[in-house]
């Protein structure tokens, strides 16, 4: 007797020009991002994506194995949406990292599929509609949370993790230059 499982995964579709939370995750929940050269590497993708204009980046974490995101897609990236560009480019970087530095961790990534050897983000991005002010600053503070979230423990003031953008809303510091101030959207 055949059983049907219905898994549920989740989506990330995106209206172009509206505000969303949005959440990706390292493959098998490993924690690639623990070292801050990779997570150098996400800095470096949203820089170069805002600059382009393809997207408004309002908050941030980067946390061991996920990041959460509040940003707004504009256009996207030539033929590709740019939260795809986005994981593209990271991925792409994350390989040419390990191999420059520890080829065999790679296995870690390997994956049978028609199209690629190897995957760092598992597909299942969640991105959340963030229709009112409410519902955007619910989705703020649960981000600036997670470094001193229990289960994590990264610091014991939100405002001293280095990859968060808490300093700018709880201090006025804005150590990023792609970032824009949620306030203003409402």
């Amino acid at each position: 007797m055949n059983k049907k499982v219905d898994t549920y995964k989740r989506k990330s579709n995106i209206a172009l020009g509206e505000l969303y939370f949005w959440t990706a995750t390292i493959n098998k929940w490993q924690k690639l991002l623990q070292q801050d050269e990779y997570k150098n590497v996400i800095i470096e993708s949203l820089t170069y994506l805002s600059n382009k204009g393809k997207i408004d980046v309002f908050a941030f974490v980067i946390m061991p194995n996920h990041l959460h995101l509040i940003w707004r897609i504009n256009e996207h990236n030539g033929k590709e949406t740019s939260q795809g560009s986005f994981l593209k480019y990271t991925a792409h970087e994350f390989k040419k990292m390990i191999r420059e530095g520890n080829d065999h961790m790679l296995t870690n990534y390997q994956v049978k599929a028609a199209n690629k050897k190897y995957e760092f983000w598992q597909r299942d991005s969640l991105a959340i509609h963030l229709y009112n002010q409410d519902i955007a600053y619910q989705k703020l503070d649960y981000i600036h949370a997670n470094p001193v979230a229990e289960h994590w423990q990264l610091v014991s003031d939100y405002c001293d993790y280095r990859y968060s953008t808490a300093k700018l809303y709880e201090m006025g510091i804005n150590e990023f230059s792609f970032i824009k101030d949620l306030r203003n959207e409402f």
